[in-house]
């Protein structure tokens, strides 16, 4: 299949590795020139032109970074004549208005729309083991069901626009509760000296255990939040939009809005761009960094 993927960012590389791993035709593009030669390095086939990619594939697949960026490349006077005939395949993390907005615009110009936001990150995506929630036209999800299944290990069709959406959004913010309140128990935990592992020893046999309490925790330990699979920065544009689709939708905002500062807060001390898992470090800032070696 012919394929040009928009958006070389974090998770946008590694996907357009794992395509060509599977046998598609790729031609890439990325709005700053820095990835694009970064892709060129790796051994993509890269492009500085916007519309030779959008001409070139029968399917795009936008992993762009909101829904902006989107409506910017997508739209552009130039670009939107060149959507006719084309399957629109969408990634990233967005609201469902926004999603359906674009899916409308994308047929309007005479394209297949389906969103695809995914689960997981940079180790996922080289593994084809991403959670793809599809959402939108079933004649763009059977066009591209075997190339999404080479992406990801769970390709399910939820319903219509907005729905794959909508189960991304609240996939992020379980991401950040989760996070949050395994970092407020492991601080009270080490303030109060209680040996980490017998804790964890005990969590791990209790229904409140998630894998991922285990994934991050020599992070916590080490204070190290270098090499990113997704920074915080990231996390707060997800848990700023869940906020706002939540209360649009009549809930009570009030646990995003919580989480939203303690992260809003992490940004501020300087973990913006540092994996997300740092914001262990805006609930716990007590502890010294440079002598704290853990209980």
């Amino acid at each position: 299949m012919k394929v040009a993927l928009l958006g070389l960012g974090l998770m946008g590389l590694p996907i357009a590795h794992r395509l060509v791993h599977c046998g598609h035709e790729l031609i890439t593009w990325n709005r700053s020139k820095e990835r694009l030669k970064t892709a060129q390095d790796e051994g993509l086939n890269v492009t500085p032109s916007l519309t030779e990619a959008v001409t070139a594939g029968e399917v795009l697949i936008l992993t762009l970074s909101d829904a902006g960026a989107i409506n910017q490349v997508l739209f552009d006077p130039s670009v939107k004549p060149l959507i006719r005939g084309k399957t629109v395949l969408q990634m990233g993390t967005i609201s469902p208005d926004e999603s359906r907005d674009i899916g409308a615009a994308v047929v309007d110009a005479g394209g297949d729309y389906l969103e695809v936001p995914v689960l997981g990150s940079i180790p996922e995506a080289k593994a084809g083991e991403l959670i793809v929630m599809a959402a939108g036209s079933e004649s763009a999800y059977h066009q591209t069901l075997l190339m999404l299944r080479g992406l990801g290990k769970e390709v399910e069709h939820l319903g219509p626009v907005g729905k794959g959406a909508a189960v991304k959004l609240a996939m992020n913010q379980l991401i950040a509760s989760l996070t949050a309140g395994f970092s407020q128990s492991l601080g009270l935990i080490r303030a109060e000296g209680v040996e980490v592992e017998q804790f964890m020893g005990l969590l791990r046999q209790s229904a409140l255990y998630a894998p991922t309490f285990d994934k991050k925790l020599k992070k916590f330990m080490e204070h190290d939040y270098s090499n990113p699979n997704f920074p915080l920065k990231h996390l707060i544009k997800d848990i700023a939009l869940f906020q706002k689709v939540a209360e649009a939708s009549g809930m009570n905002g009030e646990v995003a809005n919580a989480i939203l500062r303690i992260l809003r807060s992490g940004q501020e001390a300087g973990y913006g761009d540092e994996d997300y898992s740092s914001l262990y470090e805006a609930i716990n800032p007590g502890f010294d960094a440079e002598t704290d070696t853990g209980c």
